[in-house]
């Protein structure tokens, strides 16, 4: 991948191997982030390090998900955070001060460093040609101290952008529009990278809306090059003084080549029930709407919002569709106040939300019963709305707010967009960093406090080298983190293990708890057989530490999304690989599955045989792991290979 920009960031950031595609590699962290949701694990992680202080050149501690506080248990959480973060040296960013990915992009985002952080929606962060990348909440610990962040060195794919957008047409559009075309699976291990000279017609806002959704693609990252729009949006932000230009260069060599013609694209929509299902909003066009929903880390932006005023200018939202709105930052909700946005949104009908994530991760404003719900957030998986019968739909802002207006889809390119004069960038942004804390000198004073929900990370045990015991659940293919471990009201369960492993694959099997946790007291492994593409969605490593905890040691899928894939490794659950998918098609829930001398074949990379004595007969499985990855397997997950090699 010589010459891209991808790889020149990581070789000045590499740590350890060769920068060849397929390799193993670690890199030197510059910032990190958590959030709520699952930065309490991770501090926790972290605390079990025995650190005195961050080693990053900044951390972050972000509250934005649970921010209902619906029982004791999320204001207990938050208290946790401030103050681990205050002890550690770590910047917390208050309840009301935004999401976590719109507030990195505006006050902490730098070209040409590398970010890691504990959610998907990390590589938002590559808007400004950061190397920004999602992980687990036990990665990001280990980065916070100092340590590495592996990764498999990334095969490079060019989407080269070339005209501009329509008026009508936004990022949100064309970020939907290249789901289409790569979908949500098959693109492990991969970077998009983008160029060509319609990348200086998309301010910062909308390449982070596209580098936001890279994630729902599976790909490690996106980056856009470090331009003269990158240094207006860091000027205007005050912070000029971290500007660097970033591009390819002209020779750069890529994986693949993607040409888009951004003048040709048109509205789209995500059907329900994946981000991947994507068709023309005039497919749709007509359809009864319930409910619209405009905010989340993918459009949020002052220039989603200003469109949307826009917009809603001078007319009523439908009676029979509700509409709310999020700003993503007190940033974006200071300068829709002051320019007169927010009183359009209230005269039109408009409910104004908490600046948070809220809806996005089904924490308030559940759709009605088999409800058409059109939403500006990233993804539509079953049930994340907290309505398992309603449809979600993912649109633009445009589409999103001229369809509260009728009460049906509409086709933005059937309205005339010229009138609509809406910002693109500003030349000063409004900046009040006062619900930001900033680490003291005094850390050494700060006393940790800990709720009653606040455990300790749970301990896993070495390997056996056989392993007997059931399958407990056969999925399919495309199964989420959110489908492992439910998001909503449960996240408040996120720092006390013994309980949220209760709501493991809950909406799949009910039962799933009890007869893993039966299973685990007789001393017998729990199995899980899996489709394509496991453990897609959310960075959530309690859909590997809640398993783990009740016994899981294996998962036998036909592929896995990267992050679960680590996480799983950093929890002591061994990914295993089908050679051949007919065996998976064999696989019944309640076989008696046996692997023996399981550690060798791990060492030696040999072809792993498990034989189902149910049915009598064997077949093959393999991994995909380093040789690195293989020692924190046997040694029960990474916290255990930390402290046997310190």
């Amino acid at each position: 991948m010589r010459g891209t920009l991808t790889y020149k960031i990581l070789k000045k950031h590499l740590d350890s191997g060769q920068l060849i595609p397929g390799k193993e590699i670690s890199i030197k962290i510059d910032q990190t982030l958590t959030q709520d949701a699952t930065g309490t694990m991770a501090y926790l992680q972290f605390e079990a390090l025995g650190l005195a202080k961050v080693k990053t050149d900044i951390s972050l501690s972000y509250v934005d998900h649970n921010t209902l506080q619906q029982g004791f248990e999320n204001a207990d959480d938050h208290l946790y955070l401030k103050t681990v973060a205050a002890k550690y040296g770590i910047y917390f960013s208050r309840c009301g001060n935004g999401i976590c990915h719109q507030v990195h992009l505006e006050r902490f985002s730098k070209p040409g460093a590398t970010l890691l952080g504990s959610d998907s929606h990390t590589p938002t962060c590559g808007a400004v040609a950061m190397i920004s990348i999602g992980a687990g909440g036990l990665d990001v610990a280990i980065a916070m101290g100092g340590g590495p962040f592996y990764l498999v060195a990334p095969k490079v794919i060019k989407i080269n952008l070339i005209n501009r957008l329509r008026h009508g047409v936004s990022a949100k559009d064309l970020i939907l529009f290249i789901l289409s075309i790569m979908s949500t699976k098959g693109n492990v291990n991969s970077v998009i990278e983008y160029s060509g000279n319609g990348v200086g017609t998309l301010s910062i806002p909308e390449r982070a809306t596209i580098t936001n959704m890279g994630a729902e693609m599976g790909v490690t990252t996106s980056i856009f090059p470090s331009d003269s729009r990158t240094e207006s949006f860091l000027r205007a932000q005050g912070r000029g003084k971290d500007f660097v230009a970033l591009a390819a260069d002209d020779d750069a060599e890529y994986d693949r080549v993607i040409e888009i013609d951004l003048s040709m694209i048109e509205a789209m929509v995500a059907l329900p029930h994946s981000p991947g299902n994507v068709v023309k909003v005039k497919d749709i066009a007509g359809t009864k709407v319930d409910q619209v929903a405009i905010g989340s880390c993918t459009n949020s932006s002052l220039r989603d919002l200003d469109i949307t005023a826009k917009i809603l200018d001078g007319n009523k939202v439908n009676d029979n569709t509700s509409l709310v709105i999020a700003p993503g930052s007190k940033q974006v909700f200071s300068m829709i106040a002051k320019n007169g946005d927010l009183e359009k949104m209230i005269a039109a009908g408009a409910r104004i939300m908490e600046v948070a994530c809220g809806f996005c991760i089904g924490n308030g404003q559940s759709p009605q019963s088999s409800a058409v719900s059109l939403r500006t957030s990233n993804r539509n998986f079953q049930g994340r709305s907290g309505t398992i019968s309603a449809g979600i739909y993912l649109v633009s802002p445009e589409t999103a707010a001229l369809s509260a207006i009728a009460g049906c889809v509409v086709d933005p390119l059937s309205v005339d967009f010229s009138r609509f004069k809406y910002i693109d960038e500003v030349s000063n942004f409004i900046i009040d960093d006062t619900l930001i804390i900033k680490p003291k000198d005094d850390a050494l004073n700060v006393t940790i406090i800990r709720g009653p929900n606040i455990g300790s990370p749970p301990k896993n045990e070495k390997i056996s080298d056989g392993l007997s015991g059931k399958v407990v659940i056969k999925v399919g293919d495309k199964i989420t983190t959110d489908h492992i471990m439910p998001a909503g009201s449960r996240l408040k369960y996120r720092s006390n293990i013994e309980k949220y492993s209760e709501f493991v694959f809950e909406g799949l099997d009910p039962e799933f708890y009890l007869k893993a946790k039966a299973l685990k007291e007789e001393a017998q492994a729990v199995f899980i057989v899996a489709g394509e593409s496991y453990g897609q969605g959310s960075s959530r490593e309690h859909a590997a530490i809640c398993p783990m905890y009740l016994g899981v040691k294996a998962v036998l899928a036909k592929s896995f999304e990267r992050i679960h894939a680590n996480n799983l490794v950093n929890f002591g659950i061994v990914p295993l690989l089908f050679t051949d998918f007919t065996d998976y098609l064999k696989l019944n829930v309640n076989d008696q599955l046996s692997i023996s001398g399981i550690i060798e074949k791990l060492i030696n990379s040999s072809e792993i045989i498990v034989e189902n004595k149910t049915q009598g007969f064997s077949f093959p499985m393999k991994t995909e792991l380093s040789f690195r990855q293989i020692q924190i397997v046997i040694s029960g997950g990474l916290l255990n290979f930390t402290r046997e090699n310190k």
